[in-house]
């Protein structure tokens, strides 16, 4: 499935799903075994790690945070990690893709509400100004991100002012404006072994 790592690529002819016409391997066209219910809930939870980038320990904290709050668990857990800052970045549009994103903040090119942030998994809430630095509006692949996300559009969610290269989130995320091919039931599923 085709989950839009590669920012950019992934909407040209170059993207690795679209060019394979047979699944990986040497043997490619052999028969698959027939996939169970729980390998279709690993798959699904797998899916979502990689499209937010995350290592095993801190989507599971993040799915257990979900399971506290009040609420539907699955929605929860794509609204928590939808609140991610890499994930805004990418989202708002100040980079193609979310690794892209994660590295502009770890690298300490992005501050929120005024304030210099290089932490990836910092939450954001609603009303919170993400900009980019000073220093850092020169950046031509943060110029090159701006043209192409308003190409892509921008969640309803998140607000942005292209020219000042400022964002603002404007409420929290429901299960509509979240755009991830998923089936988070599945995910909770899983956890709930």
């Amino acid at each position: 499935m085709k989950l839009f790592l590669k920012g950019e690529r992934c909407y040209k002819e170059k993207c690795a799903i679209e060019r394979r016409n047979a699944p990986p391997g040497q043997h490619g066209g052999m028969r698959r075994r027939k996939v169970r219910a729980y390998g279709l809930q690993l798959r699904e939870k797998q899916k979502l790690r990689r499209v937010y980038g995350m290592l095993e320990g801190q989507f599971r904290r993040s799915f257990a945070e979900a399971n506290r709050r009040k609420g539907v668990t699955g929605e929860t857990l794509l609204q928590l990690l939808e609140l991610r800052l890499d994930n805004v970045v990418y989202a708002i549009g100040f980079a193609t893709s979310r690794s892209q994103a994660r590295q502009l903040v770890r690298h300490g090119h992005i501050e929120v509400n005024g304030r210099r942030v290089n932490i990836p998994s910092f939450r954001v809430r609603a009303g919170m100004q993400i900009s980019v630095l000073e220093k850092s509006r020169k950046n031509q692949l943060i110029k090159e991100a701006i043209e192409f996300a308003q190409g892509r559009g921008v969640p309803s969610w998140l607000e942005l002012d292209a020219a000042a290269l400022q964002g603002k989130v404007v409420e929290l995320p429901v299960r509509e404006d979240i755009r991830v091919p998923i089936q988070e039931q599945l995910v909770v599923e899983l956890y709930s072994r």
